[in-house]
Formats: C-alpha cells, sequence, structure tokens
C-alpha cells in the first residue's frame, strides 16, 4: 500500500481522497512521534501523488486530539534529556507538520469533535478547512500547564483573529465552542454533531472534483503572499495563471462555460 496506517493513525485512499485518522481514543488521540512522523510522510507524498486530490484528517472515539502525548514521551526515559532537546526535535516534529500542511498544494480538511487541544487546535487552524461539531471545544492549554506556545499557535492565530482575541486564546487559555470558533472566524463551519459526518462527506467530496491545478496554486498563492509585497505577488499571480491555463481542467471548464453545462474536472 502506497499509505500505511501505523500505531495510533490510520491511513486509507479511497479514489481521489487520502484519509488519515487519528486512532488512540484511549489517549483522546493525543499525538507521539510515531503518529507525527506518519502525517507527516504521507502529507509530503500526497503533496506530489497525482492520485490525491484532497487531504481528510480526522479522528477515532468522542474527542479529536488532546494535542502531543507530552506524558509518554518523558516515560521514556528516567534521565534528564540534555539541554535543547526540544529545540533539536520540533523542527523535524510538530513545527515540521504545520508549515507541510499548510504549503502542500493539495487542499487538507479537518473534521473536529469533542477536544482539539494544542497540537489538535493547530491541526485544526492548519487545514485549509475545518468542519466542527458546534459542542466542540478548542483550547490552548499552555499557560495551564507552565510552558509556552509551540507548532505555530502564535503564529496561525494573530492572522487569524487579530491580537485581542489571540490573547484571550493562549494567555488566558479560554475554551471556545465550535460555534464560536466559527464566528470568530477560525473555522470552516460548525454543525451539529450529527451532521458532521454529512457536512465533512460533503465538502471532501466537492473539493476531490474541483480544477486540482487551479485550487492548489490558489493555496499557494494565499499562502506566500503573507510575506510578499504586492508587485512580487502579482508576479506569483501570473505565473499560477500560466499554469493553470495551461491544464486540462481548464479547457473542460471552458468548453463547460461554452456548452452551458457543469464542467467535470480531472485535476489534471
Amino acid at each position: 500500500m502506497r499509505y500505511q496506517s501505523v500505531p495510533g493513525l490510520q491511513a486509507a485512499q479511497h479514489g481521489p481522497q487520502l484519509r488519515l485518522t487519528l486512532d488512540r481514543a484511549d489517549r483522546r488521540n493525543a499525538v507521539d512521534d510515531v503518529m507525527l512522523d506518519a502525517m507527516i510522510d504521507h502529507i509530503a507524498r500526497a503533496g506530489t501523488d497525482e492520485s490525491v486530490r484532497v487531504i481528510r484528517v480526522d479522528a477515532e472515539g468522542p474527542d479529536f486530539c488532546a494535542g502531543s502525548d507530552l506524558i509518554a514521551r518523558n516515560a521514556k526515559s528516567d534521565r534528564k534529556p540534555r539541554v535543547g532537546s526540544t529545540q533539536r526535535r520540533l523542527p523535524n516534529k510538530a513545527n515540521r507538520l504545520i508549515p507541510l500542511m499548510l504549503e502542500t498544494q493539495v487542499p487538507i480538511v479537518a473534521v473536529v469533535r469533542g477536544w482539539a487541544a494544542g497540537l489538535g487546535f493547530h491541526i485544526a487552524l492548519a487545514a485549509d478547512f475545518c468542519v466542527a461539531a458546534s459542542g466542540a471545544r478548542f483550547w490552548e492549554p499552555f499557560m495551564a500547564r507552565g510552558f509556552t506556545p509551540d507548532s505555530g499557535a502564535a503564529w496561525l492565530l494573530p492572522r487569524l483573529i487579530g491580537m485581542v482575541r489571540t490573547r484571550q486564546l493562549l494567555l488566558l487559555g479560554q475554551e471556545i465552542s465550535g460555534e464560536t470558533a466559527t464566528d470568530w472566524g477560525i473555522i470552516h463551519q460548525a454543525v451539529p454533531d450529527d451532521q458532521l459526518g454529512c457536512a465533512a462527506d460533503e465538502l471532501v467530496a466537492r473539493l476531490s472534483e474541483a480544477p486540482t491545478v487551479a485550487l492548489g496554486l490558489t493555496k499557494w498563492l494565499l499562502q506566500s503572499g503573507n510575506g510578499l509585497d504586492l508587485d512580487r505577488h502579482l508576479q506569483n499571480e501570473a505565473m499560477a495563471l500560466e499554469l493553470s491555463s495551461r491544464s486540462e481542467d481548464f479547457r473542460e471548464g471552458m468548453a463547460a462555460f461554452r456548452d452551458k453545462r457543469d464542467a467535470k474536472f480531472q485535476g489534471r
């Protein structure tokens, strides 16, 4: 199989959809190093796999993800780690996963129920779309544990919701529901718990049938534009337009417009 499951993470491809399912319900799907490495590998692989047109990240059990499994990591050895172990480790773990999710041109959908805390919250933030149950709980646990945010929290949140609300989440540790997260512009949609599966299925299906080249390049423009002046961004737009207009989906889109019918994109 191209995408292998590992303990704690199910991986399966269904047609154009790659589904990654957190599967440690007994630990509220807290992510350990094995799961992190597999997620990084699968998302990187999917980014160059022309058979994958959308990635779905969801979870087994009542909760999405309680964050990084710090207890399991600290229990591996009774010896105190060398100074700088966190600084050396993070670039290859959570701090690699979040930029990869932002930069890959394959759209990513996170499906959240129950708790999304710490890294679980940030996976939802880094996804292109997050559909959550109305009663889901988003929480930044760092101040309650006495340490500072990781995996891009202090970079992602201000860009989405501004500094005032970011301080409420990071400094005061305010918990918010799926409905509030939608109202604040953090996630795409909140739906009643019993409608979450259908809402996620509809969104994933829509993305899997979209013009994949144009969609991926547009995602790249949105992400890269954060750090560019307008002139450089317009150059990138011109390059993206050149590439997308040479795709088979562009020709199909124009033919559908001419024939007054719905386009049937193949992702090429």
